[in-house]
C-alpha cells in the first residue's frame, strides 16, 4: 500500500514539474510587419550657381551657333521658337529655363553611319573651343522622371530630352553680349538629340486693340481680324468681348461713311452644321451689340462660315485658336 502511494506521489511530483516548465515558457516573439517603403523625396532647390561660371570671350556665332558634325543633319523639323521653355538636366533634376530655344533630332546623312563616339567628341571639343563648361553629365532617376514629365510642353516633341536612365550631357557659356546660353545633348549609335537655348526675359507684346487699329487694318487692308470672346459653346458675348465692340463701335462712329461685313468663324472641332450655326449667331450678335452702341444698322451685315475657311491649318490647339475669329470686311 504504501508502495503504491509513494508511486502515485512521485507520479503527481513529476507531472506538477512539467506542468510548471511548460507554463514557464516563453511566449513566441510576435513576428514584425513588413512597413512598405516611402518613396525617396527628391530635392528640387538645388540650383546651378551661374556666378561660378566664367565669361567666355569667344566668339560663339549667332543663334543657334554651331552646326552638326560633318556627315551629320538635322531630322524632321527642330523647334525653333523666340520664346519658350526647355528643362535642362541639373544636378539630377529638370530645371526650367526660358529664352530662344532650339531642339532637334541629329541623324547621319546619306552614306555615312551614325557614331556616338563621333558626335560626342565632336561635341565636347567645340564647346570647350569656344568656352563652354561642363555642368552635368549622368542621368535623372524614374522619379524624376515621373515628378517633372508632366509641366514639359515639349515631351515627345523634336530633341526631346530628360528620361529616366538616359545618359545626359549639359553645358552652359556665359557671354557678356548674348547672355547665358544653356546646351544639353544626348546620343547612342543610332542617333542624337539636341537642346539649345539662349536665357532671356519674357517680354508683353499683347496690346488693347484700339479703334485706331480697326480703321488702320481696313484702310490698309479691307479686313480686320479680331478675336472676341464668347461664353463656350453660345453666342453671348463675354465683358472682355463686350470692350473690343466698343472700340469697332468707335471706329464706325470717326468714319460715318464706313460700312462692315461681319464675319463669324470657328475651328474644325464638332459637328460642322453646328459650327456653321454657331458662327452665325455670334456674327448676329456682333451686330446687335453693335446697333446698341449707336451704330445704325444699315451700315451692318452679319453671317457665319463655320470652319469653312480656316485662317491656318487646325493641326494644333494655337492653330484653332487662330481660327476662332471675327474678321470685319470693309463694304466698298
Amino acid at each position: 500500500m504504501k508502495r503504491t502511494i509513494l508511486l502515485f506521489a512521485s507520479a503527481w511530483m513529476v507531472a506538477s514539474c512539467n506542468q510548471q516548465v511548460k507554463d514557464n515558457t516563453p511566449p513566441p516573439a510576435p513576428q514584425e510587419k513588413e512597413v512598405a517603403e516611402e518613396p525617396a523625396k527628391i530635392d528640387t532647390t538645388a540650383n546651378l550657381d551661374l556666378a561660378s561660371i566664367p565669361y567666355s570671350d569667344n566668339d560663339i556665332g549667332v543663334f543657334p551657333f554651331f552646326t552638326p558634325p560633318k556627315g551629320y543633319k538635322v531630322m524632321n523639323q527642330p523647334i525653333n521658337k523666340d520664346f519658350d521653355v526647355c528643362y535642362f538636366a541639373i544636378n539630377g533634376l529638370m530645371k526650367p529655363f526660358e529664352g530662344r530655344l532650339y531642339k532637334a533630332n541629329i541623324t547621319n546623312e546619306q552614306g555615312t553611319q551614325f557614331s556616338q563616339r563621333y558626335f560626342e567628341k565632336s561635341m565636347e571639343d567645340y564647346l570647350a573651343s569656344i568656352g563652354a563648361v561642363k555642368v552635368f553629365d549622368g542621368n535623372i532617376t524614374s522619379e524624376e522622371y515621373e515628378r517633372y514629365n508632366k509641366q514639359d510642353p515639349h515631351k515627345g516633341d523634336e530633341g526631346d530630352i530628360g528620361y529616366a536612365d538616359e545618359k545626359i550631357r549639359v553645358y552652359v557659356i556665359r557671354t557678356k553680349d548674348q547672355g547665358n546660353v544653356f546646351i544639353q545633348y544626348t546620343s547612342n549609335n543610332a542617333g542624337a538629340k539636341l537642346n539649345i537655348l539662349q536665357e532671356n526675359d519674357f517680354k508683353q507684346t499683347i496690346k488693347k486693340i484700339t479703334a485706331d487699329d480697326i480703321t488702320k487694318d481696313l484702310s490698309e487692308t479691307g479686313k480686320s481680324i479680331v478675336y472676341i470672346t464668347f461664353d463656350t459653346d453660345k453666342s453671348s458675348i463675354t465683358a472682355a468681348g463686350t470692350e473690343l465692340v466698343i472700340q469697332i463701335a468707335e471706329a464706325l462712329k470717326n468714319d460715318p461713311s464706313l460700312k462692315i461685313a461681319i464675319e463669324g468663324h470657328t475651328d474644325n472641332t464638332g459637328d460642322a452644321t453646328h459650327n456653321k450655326k454657331l458662327s452665325t449667331e455670334r456674327a448676329q450678335a456682333v451686330m446687335a451689340a453693335l446697333v446698341a452702341q449707336k451704330i445704325d444698322k444699315a451700315r451692318l451685315s452679319a453671317k457665319g462660315y463655320g470652319a469653312e475657311r480656316p485662317l491656318v491649318a487646325n493641326d494644333s490647339e494655337d492653330n484653332k485658336a487662330k481660327n476662332r475669329r471675327v474678321e470685319l470686311v470693309k463694304i466698298k
